[in-house]
């Protein structure tokens, strides 16, 4: 078994939020990855298409998650969205308050912004 304790060097912060690595290939894990989001009131993430599927388990807060062409849906505490690879979403905080989350996805995932074509990689997973 392997603890990780996260340092500042294992954070990321974008405009949209902030990433903790938690489990990634580079702390060990072989196939598995996982990370902390953190998200203030009104951020929103950009759509993308991840290529694995990903889980996400709020664990404050709320998120607003649209994935696919279905409506938007409200994920709390005590519930997980399952997002299928391929599948373009949009991530925002739902409510006044902060919201975090875990994520956890395959290790080797990679980000595609629709309409561009652009791949990005996800770096506080690798």
């Amino acid at each position: 078994m392997r603890v990780t304790v996260p340092t500042a060097a294992d954070v990321t912060v974008t405009p949209n939020a902030e990433m903790t690595s938690l489990a990634t290939p580079s702390r060990g894990t072989a196939e598995v990855s996982a990370w902390r989001v953190r998200m203030e009131p009104g951020a929103a993430g950009p759509p993308h298409a991840m290529d694995r599927e990903q889980i996400w388990v709020p664990l404050t807060g709320a998120l607003l998650i649209a994935a696919g062409d279905a409506e938007p849906r409200r994920v709390a505490p005590g519930q997980a969205a399952i997002l299928a690879a391929g599948e373009v979403r949009r991530i925002a905080v739902d409510g006044e308050a902060p919201a975090e989350a875990l994520v956890c996805t395959a290790n080797g995932g990679r980000a595609t912004l629709p309409g561009t074509g652009e791949v990005r990689a996800v770096p506080w997973a690798e």
